[in-house]
């Protein structure tokens, strides 16, 4: 029985709701609805101009319509009178086909169809810094290994706790939290769960960490890599398949090497397949292949992949598997739109799937030092525009994902870089000047 909102809002004393959609550039668009009109906005969606978000419209089109999913509604844990519920958008009584929650819902249901349900877990790495986004925000965070650093956690103690205190009173089951291994970043784990579920959460953690860090007047930022010198922000994602009753998992098999199954493999063997595609999806930005293919930080690894490879428990390779029945995607990063990073995931490993594809040998050493010993593995992009281009010309993978998307995604994306090479910038004339 969907929940009625309105009664929600009686009865938790809501004031208002925020309903939620995310565009293709991972912006979350909202509108701030009064209790008393929440009723309609439930039956009909709240009303918005597509073309001034990040998606593929024009000022012609008619209005885009978020109608929210009450199944993800979330009481605001810091300011109880506000709930936030995630929206599906609409526009003329039909789904949008580009809109990413969209995308990501398809697929959850032709995995269904297939008798498979995707369950996730996401790291999603941040910075505190200061609010003119220039450094980090804690002046004796200077370590050189800083990762776990105990003393350095402390001192931002009271906004890491008061965001794990609220993902436990949300029943998240928030297990851990860590300084990570760049100065001023941090990271904070909670229970996987279904792919919908856990990009709604990841959406709206997003949210609250940037809110709370603004309530301590300081900054939070996904960036993937805001500072030169220093490891970037991931968003790895470990990823199992269990039956449609979520009481088996297919991926595990302790007889198996490493405990993953056949049809884990498989699964994976989509992952390995279109890697250089996902890329387009899962590093989504300029930014993004600064973290890809940096140079040694200054704690001594980077913690990010540059080849398609797979390891055992190993953080060095694309994907790790780090005990039986999961994988780890180490791939993604902190501009990931939450949706389409669990979208692509399930593209792929469909894919993987039906067509029992071989993930190839996984390779036990050290990729940050013996990384030139492996042959025929392909590197990532060294750029955007290479994984776009990898990603147009992934025809299956397009098709899986939705055309509509597709199109939508690429076109903006070259935009996006169209306008980043038309940039001048300082290097330039660091370089040039004197030529």
């Amino acid at each position: 029985m969907t929940l009625d909102l309105a009664a929600f809002a009686k009865d938790k004393g809501i004031k208002y709701f925020m309903i939620s959609y995310t565009d293709l550039f991972s912006a979350q668009r909202a509108k701030l609805v009064p209790a008393q009109a929440i009723a309609g906005m439930q039956e009909e969606g709240a009303g918005f101009a597509g073309f001034a978000t990040w998606l593929d419209m024009t000022p012609a089109h008619p209005d885009l319509f978020a109608v929210p999913d009450a199944s993800s509604v979330i009481q605001l844990p810091w300011k109880k009178d506000v709930a936030w519920v995630a929206a599906d958008c609409m526009m003329e009584g039909e789904l949008v086909g580009q809109a990413p929650r969209n995308v990501l819902k398809k697929l959850v249901r032709q995995a269904a169809a297939e008798g498979k349900r995707v369950k996730t877990g996401v790291e999603a790495e941040f910075f505190l810094i200061t609010p003119d986004g220039s450094k980090i925000s804690d002046e004796y965070d200077t370590a050189e290994k800083p990762c776990y650093d105990q003393q350095a956690v402390m001192r931002r103690y009271d906004v890491i706790s008061e965001i794990c205190d609220y993902m436990l009173e949300l029943g998240w089951g928030a297990y851990q939290n860590d300084h990570e291994d760049a100065n001023g970043q941090f990271e904070m784990n909670w229970e996987f769960d279904d792919a919908l579920k856990t990009a709604d959460k990841h959406s709206f953690f997003k949210f609250m960490v940037k809110s709370i860090a603004e309530k301590h007047g300081l900054r939070a930022t996904f960036m993937p890599k805001p500072f030169k010198g220093l490891t970037g922000n991931g968003c790895h994602c470990h990823i199992s398949v269990w039956d449609n009753d979520g009481r088996i998992n297919v991926f595990a098999d302790r007889e198996a090497e490493f405990g993953l199954s056949a049809q884990g493999k498989h699964f994976l063997g989509g992952i390995m397949k279109h890697a250089s595609s996902l890329a387009a999806i899962t590093n989504p930005t300029v930014n993004s292949y600064k973290r890809i293919n940096a140079p040694r930080t200054t704690s001594g690894a980077t913690w990010s992949p540059n080849t398609v490879t797979w390891t055992g428990n190993n953080r060095t390779h694309m994907v790790r598997v780090p005990g039986p029945g999961r994988f780890e995607l180490r791939l993604p990063d902190g501009a990931v739109n939450p949706y389409l990073l669990q979208a692509v995931i399930i593209a792929a490993g469909l894919d993987g799937l039906r067509s029992r594809a071989d993930p190839g040998p996984h390779h036990d050493i050290d990729m940050y030092a013996e990384g030139h010993l492996v042959k025929n593995a392909p590197r990532l992009p060294l750029n955007l525009l290479d994984a776009l281009r990898a990603y147009d010309e992934d025809e299956g993978l397009k098709q899986a994902i939705g055309l509509e998307f597709s199109e939508a995604y690429l076109k903006l994306k070259h935009q996006e870089w169209n306008a980043y090479c038309s940039h001048f910038t300082q290097w330039e004339r660091d370089s040039t000047l004197d030529i």
